[in-house]
């Protein structure tokens, strides 16, 4: 039996084998995945437990969501764009995985083209290649000690097989946070190219030192091509509720609420009432938990001081540039591995500019223990030059 073709690009995911050589042991730094140890709010821990047993979360209806949480949702996203939306724009989904992949299929055709950076996270380039479609790449460039988005490169990626940019703010693994200047650019290609404009939100409130909140919908001409990608799982730290959202203009909501339904179904109701009261968080504690995770980038960065590192501007997670220190970031995730750090290489994660990197994600360490990364650094790579 032939191999589906589509799956010919598409490696393993590596995170779950990093994990698996790291065990149970309590003594290593859990570098490797994205999660936090930032508790989820209370309101949606107590909202969850309330529906289970009830009638109505425990049913395929209504396909595209609670109506409650759709206008929830709808509220959210007006409020970050500055662009009203309403619940018939919104698909309530399985996760922060489905839904992207629901919009690249209700926007692409096989042989069709979408840009996405390099690097990028794994999850958003094999959906591309899952749907048929190919991905071109675009460098983020390490320029002032952070990542900037090659503009040149994006604008010559755009060509006559494009159909959708797909990025991501807050980039993962980067942490890259996109400028005015970049989604000026941006929005220029979409237009100029009537492109749409693919946005995986899952981190766009977690940006440090103040920065603002940016969304592609509110630039011009944008946000009637684009889709928002948006999800509980890292604002509101409810990983395990495989809750997310598709917010699409008018003219595509309808599409992409059928694209879900065949390919996700039913968001589990027992998690939409969490997720419900997760939404009703007050703006401040979100605010408390980005300064905590704040503190950890610090940390590391500290920690890592004289490495090849690239700032993190926001997210969970920064990456080292292992290659500069003449080591492949595979036998670097081993060395660590030995001196008992737990941390992803990032080969497969898009091309040239990816498979220098090594990643590590601040998220899910206390400061006091991130602390220890320094010396275990030093012990396995060797001392900064």
């Amino acid at each position: 039996m032939q191999r589906a073709r589509r799956l010919d690009d598409i490696p393993g995911f590596g995170i779950d084998r990093v994990a698996a050589a790291a065990g149970a042991d309590p003594g290593i730094l859990r570098l490797e995945n994205l999660d936090t140890d930032v508790p989820p709010p209370r309101a949606a821990v107590e909202a969850t437990r309330a529906a289970v047993g009830e009638d109505d979360a425990n049913s395929y209806l209504p396909f595209t969501g609670r109506d409650d949480l759709r206008e929830a949702v709808a509220a959210h996203v007006t409020r970050r764009s500055g662009v009203t939306y309403d619940a018939a724009q919104v698909t309530i989904t399985c996760g922060d995985g489905d839904n992207m992949l629901d919009a690249v299929l209700a926007v692409t055709d096989p042989g069709d083209e979408v840009i996405v950076s390099d690097p990028v996270y794994a999850g958003m380039l094999n959906r591309v290649r899952l749907a048929g479609a190919g991905p071109r790449l675009v460098p983020l460039e390490m320029r002032d000690g952070g990542w900037r988005l090659d503009l040149a490169a994006l604008r010559a990626a755009a060509g006559p097989r494009t159909k959708a940019v797909f990025l991501m703010n807050p980039s993962f693994p980067t942490g890259a946070v996109l400028s005015e200047e970049e989604w000026d650019a941006i929005a220029a290609v979409c237009r100029e190219h009537d492109l749409w404009f693919v946005y995986w939100s899952l981190m766009e409130g977690i940006v440090f030192g103040g920065a603002p909140v940016r969304h592609p919908a509110a630039f011009e001409g944008m946000a009637e091509r684009t889709i928002v990608c948006g999800s509980v799982s890292m604002e509101w730290r409810m990983i395990g509720w495989r809750i997310g959202w598709i917010a699409g203009p008018p003219a595509l909501a309808g599409d992409l609420a059928v694209v879900h339904i065949y390919n996700g179904l039913t968001p589990g109701g027992i998690a939409q009432a969490g997720a419900l009261a997760a939404l009703a968080e007050p703006d401040d504690a979100l605010r408390a938990c980005v300064g905590e995770w704040e503190r950890r980038r610090d940390t590391v960065l500290e920690q890592l001081a004289g490495y090849p590192v690239l700032r993190a501007d926001g997210g969970w997670s920064l990456v080292v540039d292992t290659a500069a220190m003449g080591i492949a970031p595979a036998e670097a995730s081993e060395r660590l591995l030995r001196e008992r750090v737990a941390a992803t290489p990032m080969t497969g994660w898009g091309g040239d500019v990816a498979a220098r990197h090594l990643r590590i994600v601040f998220s899910n360490e206390p400061v006091e223990r991130l602390a220890l990364l320094g010396d275990r650094f030093r012990a396995a790579l060797g001392s900064p030059a």
